[in-house]
C-alpha cells in the first residue's frame, strides 16, 4: 500500500501575510487544495494524510471538504517540519509499503513526477525528486569571499515528493526524533547510512515561499491549460475621497512623499489616493468601507501609514477569495504638479498589493482652477477597480 504525507503545519513567515500561505488563493483555489488534489487524482495512493497545525485544523477541514477532498485524514503536526512528518508517519497503518512525503506549499507537482517517484522507490527503495542546477555555485565565507566553486554537474536542487520504504523512513525519524535539525527527510536517511537515490523532478514544481511565487505559479497553471477549469466572477468598485490641504503636514499620495509646502489633513497620514483605492476594493467585494474597518475614532489609527492599511484591505479581500484584477486612480489637484511622481506611485501600490505594476494606473489632473481643488484648498481622488474570484468548475 502506498501512502502520502502532505506537510502543511508551517506558518510561512516569508509570505508576509496574516493568512497561512497554504490557504492563499491560486487561480481562486487555495494552494493546499491544488496540492492535495494532485495526489488524490493520481490514483497512486491508498492513504493520504495532511499534517496541519491545531490552529488551522478547522479551516483545513472546511477547505478540503468544500473541494471534494473531505475524505483526506488530518493529522496535527509538531513545532518543526521534522516533528510534523514524524506525526504523519505514526498515523499510517503498518501495512504501508511506500510513503511519499511532500510539501503542502508545492501545488504544481504533476502526476508524471509522482509516478516516476513511486516507480523508482519500488525498485531502489528511495526516490527524491530533484532537478540539476543551472547556475554556477560558489562557496563563500561570512565576508563574502569566495572559497571554492563546486562542480555544477554533481549538484541538484532538491524538491518533494521524497518517497521511501515506510519502515526505513520511520526508523530514521525515530532515530533522530530528539535532534530536530534535518531540512528534508533524505538527510535523516543519509544519517542512518541508508542509500538515497534522486529521481527526475520538474523545474515547474516550485514551492510557494514568497509573494513573488504566487503569480509565477498562476502563470504555470494557465500554461498547463487550467484556465478552462475555473469560472471567474468579476466585480467593479468605485472609491472617492477628499482631504483638506494644511500647513505642517506631509503630502503623502499612494505611499509616496511629495515635496510641497502643504500636506493633507486627516486622522491617519491622509493619503487620499490610497483611501479612494481601499474604498473601491472593499466596495467591489461588498465588505464595507475604510471607515468601518479603520474608524477615525480609534486612536490606534492616528497617523497610520495608509500602505499598511492597504495591505490589510488586500488581505481582507484575499480571505474572501477575491484578487485584484486592475485599478485605475485619478488624483485631482491644482498644485503641486504630480506627473514626476506617477511612476513611483504605481510601483508603490503594486508592491503593497503584491500585483504587477502593469495592473495599476495612476493619473493626475487639475480642475482649471475651479472648485476647492482648483483653489488649492484640498485634493480629491477617484478609484475604479476590477476584482476577480475564481472557483474550480465542478
Amino acid at each position: 500500500m502506498n501512502a502520502a504525507i502532505i506537510v502543511a503545519a508551517g506558518r510561512g513567515e516569508r509570505m508576509h501575510s496574516e493568512k497561512n500561505k497554504i490557504f492563499l488563493p491560486l487561480l481562486g483555489v487555495p494552494v493546499i487544495v491544488h496540492t492535495v488534489r494532485a495526489f488524490a487524482e493520481s490514483g497512486l495512493f491508498e492513504e493520504i494524510r495532511v499534517v496541519c497545525s491545531e490552529q488551522n485544523r478547522e479551516e483545513m477541514r472546511e477547505v478540503l471538504a468544500q473541494s471534494g477532498l473531505g475524505g483526506v485524514r488530518l493529522v496535527i503536526g509538531g513545532a518543526t517540519r521534522q516533528a510534523s512528518v514524524r506525526a504523519g508517519l505514526l498515523s499510517l497503518p503498518e501495512t504501508t509499503e511506500l510513503v511519499a512525503i511532500h510539501d503542502g506549499a508545492r501545488p504544481l507537482v504533476t502526476e508524471a513526477v509522482l509516478s516516476r517517484s513511486i516507480g523508482q522507490a519500488a525498485e531502489k527503495e528511495s526516490a527524491v525528486a530533484a532537478v540539476p542546477l543551472k547556475d554556477t555555485i560558489k562557496r563563500a565565507d561570512t565576508d563574502g569571499r569566495v572559497l571554492s566553486t563546486p562542480d555544477r554537474s554533481e549538484l541538484y536542487s532538491i524538491q518533494t515528493p521524497q518517497v521511501f520504504r515506510f519502515e526505513q523512513i520511520r526508523s530514521a525519524h525515530e532515530a533522530f526524533a530528539d535532534r530536530q535539525t534535518a531540512t528534508d527527510d533524505a538527510m535523516l536517511m543519509e544519517g542512518q547510512g541508508m542509500p538515497v537515490y534522486l529521481s527526475e523532478g520538474d523545474p515547474e514544481n516550485l514551492k510557494i515561499t514568497t509573494p513573488e511565487d504566487l503569480p509565477v505559479a498562476e502563470q504555470i497553471l494557465r500554461k498547463r491549460g487550467l484556465k478552462g477549469m475555473v469560472k471567474v466572477e468579476t466585480r467593479v468598485g468605485h472609491g472617492y475621497d477628499v482631504h483638506r490641504l494644511v500647513k505642517d503636514r506631509d503630502l503623502i499620495l499612494c505611499g509616496v512623499k511629495v515635496p510641497y509646502e502643504l500636506g493633507l489633513l486627516g486622522h491617519s497620514d491622509a493619503d487620499v489616493a490610497a483611501h479612494a483605492l481601499m474604498d473601491a476594493m472593499l466596495g467591489a467585494a461588498a465588505l464595507g468601507d475604510i471607515g468601518m474597518h479603520f474608524p477615525d475614532t480609534d486612536e490606534k489609527y492616528r497617523g497610520a501609514d495608509s500602505m499598511v492599511l492597504l495591505e490589510r484591505v488586500r488581505d481582507i479581500l484575499e480571505e474572501a477569495g477575491w484578487t485584484l484584477g486592475n485599478a485605475d486612480l485619478t488624483i485631482i489637484a491644482q498644485r503641486p504638479k504630480l506627473r514626476p511622481f506617477i511612476e513611483e506611485m504605481r510601483s508603490s501600490l503594486a508592491g503593497h498589493l503584491r500585483t504587477d505594476r502593469e495592473r495599476i494606473s495612476v493619473k493626475a489632473t487639475t480642475t482649471e482652477h475651479l472648485g476647492f481643488e482648483g483653489e488649492g484648498l484640498g485634493i480629491s481622488a477617484h478609484a475604479v477597480v476590477l476584482i476577480e474570484r475564481k472557483n474550480a468548475c465542478q
